[in-house]
């Protein structure tokens, strides 16, 4: 037996807020099923949710997306449109480029792209 990623889960304090920040970056319609409850399915990607909990982000997340994008500079002037932070300078390795982000309330995730 396999297991399968249903949906991905995001602890935060404003589920209304970062579905809405997630629904625009990826796209899909924002849900709020019930307070401290929201979710969005984007196109091609599997459900995010997320759920209201006490205590703020303390620390690095152990978990980020990589969001592939065509071009980083359209990418990263729509998520700071919507509320997000450029952490840091793009950096290029031997594997390609990424820039680390952060959405309204912290969670790193990245923009990367070929060269």
């Amino acid at each position: 037996m396999r297991a399968r990623v249903g949906e991905i889960v995001v602890d935060c304090q404003d589920p209304r807020l970062l579905v809405r920040f997630w629904a625009g970056l990826l796209g899909g319609e924002p849900v709020d099923r019930e307070p401290g409850w929201s979710y969005v399915e984007p196109p091609e990607f599997v459900r995010l949710a997320f759920q209201q909990v006490p205590e703020g982000k303390q620390v690095k997340n152990r978990l980020h997306l990589d969001l592939e994008v065509d071009a980083v500079d359209p990418a990263v002037t729509e998520a700071l449109r919507l509320g997000a932070t450029r952490l840091g300078e793009p950096v290029t390795d031997d594997y390609g480029s990424f820039q680390v982000m952060a959405d309204p309330e912290g969670n790193e995730f990245c923009f990367v792209w070929a060269d």
